[in-house]
């Protein structure tokens, strides 16, 4: 029960009519993956559905009545879509609700999905596949985006594991079920397309549940006409690439008219952006030299990583007669590459915050891949094509998330949605291109060395060959002669590895952009936490860029506060900058410097006259001081245009730093200081109402950012002085009893208090045996009646393991060591329940 002494009011931070989330906290660790289950279920569906249709498409595009082109067209159509789309939704998710916009996204993968099951010729199906790519585009960049916004950079590569894992489940087991689906016939290639729909239908709901963001109070502005022109762009570059050297050569008046009006739909694109007051894509991003070239790097990865992996199905189940199944099995080595990859990076990159290092390494390993592949033949060896998979698969998994990783390192919280998009629509630019650039060329290759070789062939048997290869559909090689279907399979065995040398090439240019991108540490906090910090500017001010897009100007900083530190700091780190910004050298402001000036007001906009108010460079060195006046006035000069930290500071009070822009005008800029309140009260044990002593009392503001700590009395009091009014949460721990967490409303003014009961904590404890004895490095995992893993434990050699303050319950204890045992347990709610576990081999 919580009381307030006396009532207080809560403070709202208004900054010159500016405002911004509610908000954005950062989480906690049991927070980010509740939420992240929705988020990879929707993953999960949109990958699935393209990976299970990737291996069945020949026997789809057999059954539709299609050829090449068609088979082309259905993978191509999903690209175009999803790489068109994809600014758009980068965009909105700045905009409006992320959590609205990846549920919007779902509904229309779905309905693609159902469309996609329910077509009857090879039109339809890309038709369908259209739709199902502007759900995927939303799926796939508002889940990076919505990660970013949750977790730090630091932080992210701890997290990423799980899409890559995501990533790693649906890319594996989609051609596993997509080829069983296919190969039932009672089931058939139609059911590929359903299946996703279920696991979509459970994210929404998960998502409703868990994904709990602060809403964005700016007005919504979107630029249509810059999604249109770039949509055409990009839509008459696809169709260019696809019919050329098929409907038209390669140089010819279609070529020269498609290409140019696809520059010139660009350029309108461009001069759309430049006047645009909420820009799909912001060119001023691409000032800063590290998302430009993460931008190209990823057009030229999306080249190689689409067109290397799309081609796999008709090289297993064309060049060497494998079933939809076993082609699925076949290109485990390259996922197995990706997920080892994208983990294992992840987590080194989350301990030492390098990354730069797996970016080259996996432009290496890429290029050698693909080089490799090239050599391929339909009779190689399966062993040396798998070593070259995973070749493939470990460059792409240390390429892909980190070229997002670098981006989203470089730009403001209210950019993130359009930065991360950028890369993104790159990507998939470039996929959607070298699909349907590459799939014509393999057509023209495959057709050179069949008519190179066709004179192997019988008369008799060259008349089949040419039937086979003129009907304009994929052939069904189950039916062709085997001199004839040995002929054929060498051609694509041989016209599809040229596709893999034709991309080796691209890959190395990716390679050799990376390595012009430089190292730029990664902040320790999410987007949400720093939105929450960084007070929105004056109204006409424009919002300033987070701190290390001063890495565009490739600013050399020596200073003791970064400008990152700047956007980041809360109260504790506000502190901090005030005194940096005070032991600084003052540098005196230029002759004919732009004012600054403003209030600075607390609660119920009081002046608070003798506030100190500071500005320094993103650098950290002081440029200016004022002290406020009797009605919280000050005033101070800037030494010219650019981004400055500002930061205002009064006892009773806690200090405030803003991240300012200044132009060639003055500005005005009021902050809006919060006072601070007590918090205090007593832990009682639930029972009998004892005071619990030495209990640790620990205080979190609402982003879970720690904020005060203290060890309960002998009478079980503890208490807190100077925190922020409004909502906390109370986290107590104490030996023998269960945590509690409970949410606090600290008033506005005195002290506010509660009393905290503690219920008893029971334990398991026990001994894991072998026929030899006590079993020591055994793993123990306590799974709780839902199935959630509450903990794992590693046997010590006299083969003991714990497990402490556990609710009352069923509860299953795994043992590990020996083939594995499972075993029911019950838990009271309090003491000590022993456990012992025997494991053994059969027979032992």
């Amino acid at each position: 029960m919580a009381t307030t002494t006396p009532a207080g009011v809560r403070a709202h931070a208004k900054h010159g009519g500016g405002s911004h989330s509610t908000g954005g906290a950062s989480m906690s660790h049991r927070q980010i993956m509740e939420a992240l289950s929705g988020l990879l279920l929707g993953m999960f569906a949109a990958i699935l559905s393209s990976t299970i249709v990737s291996n069945a498409l020949p026997e789809i595009i057999q059954d539709l009545g299609g050829g090449q082109s068609a088979y082309t067209w259905v993978v191509t159509a999903a690209l175009l879509s999803m790489t068109a789309s994809t600014p758009l939704w980068g965009k909105l998710a700045d905009l409006v609700s992320k959590k609205a916009l990846v549920q919007i996204a779902l509904l229309i993968y779905i309905a693609g999905s159902v469309v996609a099951g329910l077509s009857q010729n090879s039109g339809m199906l890309i038709g369908a596949r259209v739709i199902q790519g502007l759900g995927a585009g939303g799926l796939t960049a508002l889940a990076q985006i919505i990660m970013a916004a949750m977790i730090s950079p630091r932080e992210r590569g701890r997290y990423s594991g799980y899409l890559g894992a995501t990533f790693a489940v649906a890319t594996v087991g989609g051609p596993l079920v997509g080829g069983v689906i296919t190969d039932t016939d009672w089931l058939g290639w139609r059911w590929c397309l359903y299946v996703g729909v279920p696991f979509a239908l459970i994210a929404l709901v998960v998502l409703q549940k868990t994904l709990h963001l602060p809403e964005s109070r700016r007005r919504v502005k979107v630029d249509w006409a810059g999604a249109f022109f770039i949509t055409a762009a990009v839509s008459l570059l696809l169709i260019w690439v696809t019919f050329a050297d098929d409907k038209y050569d390669w140089l010819s008046w279609q070529t020269y008219t498609m290409v140019g009006g696809a520059l010139l739909l660009a350029l309108v694109f461009v001069f759309i952006e430049t006047k645009a007051a909420e820009p799909i894509i912001p060119l001023h991003l691409f000032r800063n030299r590290t998302i430009t070239l993460a931008s190209v790097a990823s057009l030229f990865v999306g080249i190689a990583m689409f067109a290397g992996t799309v081609f796999f199905s008709q090289y297993f189940q064309l060049a060497r007669d494998k079933s939809p199944t076993m082609s699925g099995i076949m290109t485990i080595p390259m996922i197995a590459g990706l997920f080892v990859s994208s983990t294992v990076s992840g987590l080194i990159i989350t301990k030492t915050g390098k990354w730069k290092a797996w970016l080259v390494t996996g432009g290496l390993l890429l290029t050698a891949g693909l080089g490799l592949l090239g050599s391929m033949r339909y009779d190689t060896d399966y062993w040396k094509i798998g070593l070259y998979m995973a070749v493939m698969g470990l460059g792409v998994g240390m390429m892909m998330q980190n070229l997002v990783l670098s981006t989203q390192n470089q730009v403001a919280p209210h950019e993130l949605g359009a930065a991360s998009s950028v890369v993104t629509f790159f990507r998939s630019l470039g996929g959607a291109v070298g699909v349907s650039a590459l799939g014509s060329v393999m057509s023209t290759r495959i057709t050179h060395y069949a008519e190179d070789s066709i004179g192997s062939l019988t008369p008799g048997q060259q008349a089949g060959a040419a039937r086979a290869m003129g009907s304009g559909q994929l052939p069904d090689m189950d039916v062709l002669p085997a001199p004839v279907r040995t002929w054929l399979e060498s051609a694509y065995g041989h016209g599809i590895a040229d596709v893999f040398l034709y991309v080796t090439p691209i890959a190395f240019i990716a390679f050799l952009v990376t390595l012009f991108i430089k190292e730029v540490p990664l902040r320790t906090a999410g987007a949400l936490a720093q939105a929450a910090e960084a007070p929105s500017a004056p109204a006409g001010t424009p919002a300033a860029p987070a701190a290390p897009a001063a890495e565009a100007r490739e600013e050399k900083t020596s200073g003791p506060a970064t400008a990152t530190t700047a956007t980041e700091a809360g109260p504790e780190g506000s502190r901090h900058l005030a005194a940096v910004a005070t032991a600084a050298a003052p540098a005196a402001p230029a002759d004919g410097g732009i004012p600054v000036r403003g209030h600075v007001r607390g609660a119920e906009n009081a002046p608070v006259a003798q506030a100190a108010v500071t500005l320094i460079s993103l650098s950290g060195r002081q440029l200016g001081r004022s002290v406020a006046q009797a009605d919280g006035s000050y005033t101070l000069d800037a030494p010219g245009a650019g981004s400055y930290v500002l930061i205002a500071s009064a006892d009773g009070f806690q200090p405030q730093a803003s991240t300012i822009v200044v132009n060639d005008e003055p500005v005005s800029y009021d902050v809006l200081l919060s006072g601070t309140s007590g918090l205090s009260g007593v832990v009682r044990t639930a029972q009998d109402a004892l005071p619990v002593r030495d209990a640790m009392v620990v205080v979190t503001d609402v982003r879970g950012d720690l904020l005060a700590g203290t060890a309960t009395g002998e009478q079980g009091e503890f208490g807190f002085t100077e925190l922020v009014p409004g909502p906390v949460t109370i986290a107590v721990n104490a030996a023998g009893f269960r945590p509690r967490a409970l949410p606090v409303e600290v008033g506005g003014t005195g002290v506010t208090r509660v009393e905290i009961d503690l219920d008893p904590g029971a334990r398991v404890r026990g001994v894991v045996r072998a026929p030899h004895g006590p079993l020591a490095d055994a793993r123990v995992t306590l799974v709780d009646a839902a199935g959630n893993v509450l903990g794992t434990a590693t046997t010590g050699a006299d083969g003991a393991y714990a497990f402490t303050d556990l609710d009352a319950g069923e509860y299953t204890v795994i043992a590990t060591g020996y083939p594995p045992v499972a075993t029911a347990l019950t838990v009271g709610g309090a003491g000590v329940d022993d456990h012992d576990i025997a494991l053994a081999h059969p027979g032992e």
